[in-house]
């Protein structure tokens, strides 16, 4: 064994009962190729808008109209780059990062990791609970302390998704990121935004680093865009595609693999960019520059809009958020869970345990603080996230710089630098917002 190569061999893929399922044509047209890749992404690009994202999204566009929309730009640039870095490490290695974590560390590091790890998953779908049960208690008027066990039911439609087949799930997903684009496209025509003022809020300005309130808001869209599990989900999910073995199809599934990512972040930048353009449009022109608690802004939207149908709209799309969330979470601790320990679990027990995790203090904080401490709950769900966040990238980026272990498809020195630059920046400013908040 090469010096800076695996410790172990590799192991029973994760997620083994979909592995290498989809099939990839390999007489079949480039384009056809491509179709055949698309999916992974959008599972992906989820987290990048799930609930914990709105908050931040809506206090920033509230507060300072459109000037942050730079901020979601750039860390949706900082999510492509170390997307790929994902889909690079599975289809050169083989491996998704939790079991590279485990065959290139002893245990005294990786099971740290791997607690690590699942602390990151918890906190990932408390934002989505309390996320989704806000969704129903805006729709139907259900309590949240009802609504948060509600959401234990979609163990169900998971178990279901995943027995008809992994396509399914996608489906599932692409059509739950349909709704949402849907309802923000209806919205945001009723808000009526000042279009030559949104394309200036993408270019970068001054005042973002002058201003303390404006930088602390940029920091938290920074820090909650970039969220630890998607580096797990990535790297396990798109080898569900049943591509060659040999260099050349494995660079072609490495390059589609990465189109379909970028592409599918793309379009999450467009839903983190609407609701930020909402609320700037909706609430930052008529002075309501306080609105940072998701129920709040369902509130104002009908007077200020005028319109009955834009609440129902918002609460859809956040309903379908967290829904979408729960589904990509789950899967996610399945490839943590078995990467790192080998620890096989039906994937509704598995469900079952992480969403235990969850509920609990959601209800408690509901039974004591009410509907206001579940904004408190969601910052400290983004607390746990940022304290995780090196631990998941930084091996990332060491894993895919390493020839020994990546062979001839590591990284470029340009992206590996890139990727370096961004980890920095992303775990320094996790690190202040984190500092901040226990201040």
């Amino acid at each position: 064994m090469s010096p800076g190569a695996w410790r172990h061999e590799r192991d029973t893929p994760s997620l083994s009962e979909v592995f290498r399922t989809i099939a990839v044509g390999g007489g079949t047209t480039h384009f056809r190729r491509f179709l055949s890749f698309i999916g992974p992404g959008y599972l992906v690009a989820v987290g990048y808008m799930d609930p914990g994202n709105w908050a931040t999204s809506l206090a920033g566009g509230a507060a300072f109209g459109y000037t942050l929309l730079f901020v979601a730009l750039l860390s949706n640039i900082m999510a492509i780059l170390l997307q790929s870095l994902c889909a690079r490490l599975a289809v050169a290695s083989g491996r998704d990062l939790a079991q590279a974590c485990r065959d290139a560390y002893p245990r005294w590091v990786s099971i740290p990791l791997w607690i690590f790890a699942e602390l990151a998953i918890i906190a990932t779908d408390l934002a989505e609970v309390i996320g989704t049960a806000i969704g129903l208690n805006l729709l139907f008027s259900i309590p949240l302390e009802i609504g948060i066990f509600i959401t234990a039911a979609d163990v169900f439609l998971i178990l279901w998704l995943q027995n008809k087949g992994f396509r399914w799930v996608e489906a599932f997903i692409i059509a739950l990121l349909g709704t949402i684009t849907a309802c923000f496209a209806v919205l945001i025509a009723q808000a009526d935004p000042e279009w030559s003022a949104v394309i200036a809020g993408f270019a970068p300005s001054r005042e973002i680093i002058g201003n303390p309130d404006m930088l602390y808001l940029a920091l938290g869209i920074i820090g909650a865009t970039v969220m630890p599990h998607n580096l797990y989900l990535h790297s396990g999910i798109v080898q569900t595609r049943a591509y060659g073995l040999d260099l050349p199809s494995k660079r072609e599934a490495l390059r589609l693999a990465t189109w379909d990512s970028t592409i599918a972040l793309m379009f999450a930048l467009t839903i983190n960019a609407s609701i930020l353009i909402l609320a700037a449009a909706a609430f930052h022109t008529v002075g309501e520059t306080n609105v940072a608690e998701i129920d709040k802004a369902h509130l104002l939207l009908e007077p200020l809009l005028g319109s009955q149908i834009a609440p129902i709209l918002f609460g859809l799309a956040l309903l379908c958020s967290g829904l979408n969330s729960t589904v990509t979470a789950t899967m996610a601790g399945q490839i943590v869970m078995e990467g790192f320990v080998r620890l096989r679990l039906q994937p509704w027990l598995r469900r079952l345990i992480t969403r235990g995790f969850a509920i609990l203090p959601a209800t408690v904080v509901i039974l004591i603080y009410g509907s206001e401490g579940t904004g408190q709950l969601l910052i400290l769900s983004q607390v746990v996230l940022s304290f995780q966040l090196p631990f998941a990238i930084v091996p990332l980026v060491m894993f895919t710089a390493s020839r020994a272990k990546m062979g001839p498809m590591v990284s470029p020195r340009w992206l590996t630098a890139l990727c370096v630059l961004i980890a920095i920046t992303i775990i320094v400013l996790n690190v202040n917002l984190l500092i901040t908040v226990l201040a």
